[in-house]
């Protein structure tokens, strides 16, 4: 039986501010989450800093290793904004000005003190790029090939990225299984490699937590088939309970 391909994705989160922790990345979850209903597996994240080097480096090894990468941070109308520059930059394009891109800027603004040089730069795109739609605030996202270039304001990636739904090409989406219970992983540590092993196409992720002064930890089953996971959970439980453990679906 041939398996089937999976399919990945990275994502490199560019901008000072998340580095420094005056802004908490917001985008690395809702990406993940969306890529999974696509039937794409994010495979590595990335955050880089304002430089184009660091930009340009992040963007050439992960696009080289993946079937897509995605970008956040940096295509705003401020001069710290590079990340249109610097990708175009290591893929050796030019930097154009979109004409759809600038329509749609000129439309928006039209009411709002009409357009500027400042704001025209978030019609700039590495040339032979097409446009991803931004209802929220006008200026569009960017898609090159197999590369997406997004805003980092989570509300307006989230945008985006609706308008990519259904244009990517995927695999089976993961679903999931979760147990729980006041259990040390390290008590069970070798249960649970054995039960993921004994149950092909399945993924066991262990994730311990300290609550009422006790230690615990949720199981969560992973698999491309509902059915499988939650064999392997039913499986799991019934090993964890008979070793005086008592378990909660769901998870605690």
């Amino acid at each position: 039986m041939v398996n089937p391909k999976i399919w990945t994705a990275a994502l490199v989160v560019i901008g000072d501010e998340i580095l420094s922790g005056r802004t908490q990345d917001k985008n690395i979850a809702q990406i993940a989450a969306w890529l999974n209903v696509q039937g794409i597996r994010l495979a590595e994240v990335r955050v880089v800093a304002d430089v184009a080097e660091r930009i340009g480096e992040a963007v050439t090894v992960l696009m080289a290793s993946n079937d897509y990468l995605f970008t956040t941070g940096g295509i705003g109308p401020t001069h710290d904004d590079i990340t249109v520059d610097s990708i175009a930059a290591a893929l050796g394009l030019a930097v154009v000005v979109h004409p759809d891109a600038r329509a749609t800027l000129e439309r928006y603004y039209e009411t709002r003190g009409g357009i500027t040089e400042a704001r025209l730069r978030m019609a700039r795109v590495p040339d032979g790029a097409d446009l991803i739609p931004n209802r929220m605030s006008g200026a569009p996202g960017i898609r090159l090939g197999k590369l997406f270039i997004l805003a980092g304001v989570p509300h307006i990636t989230a945008g985006m990225l609706d308008a990519l739904t259904g244009t990517l090409e995927g695999g089976r989406p993961l679903v999931s299984v979760t147990i729980g219970g006041f259990v040390p992983e390290s008590e069970v540590a070798d249960l649970l490699g054995a039960t993921e092993k004994a149950h092909e196409g399945v993924v066991i992720g262990s994730y311990p937590f300290f609550r009422e002064g006790r230690i615990g930890a949720n199981f969560v089953i992973r698999s491309e088939e509902q059915e499988r996971a939650e064999a392997c959970a039913a499986v799991l439980g019934e090993q964890l309970a008979a070793q005086g453990y008592e378990m909660v679906a769901g998870g605690i």
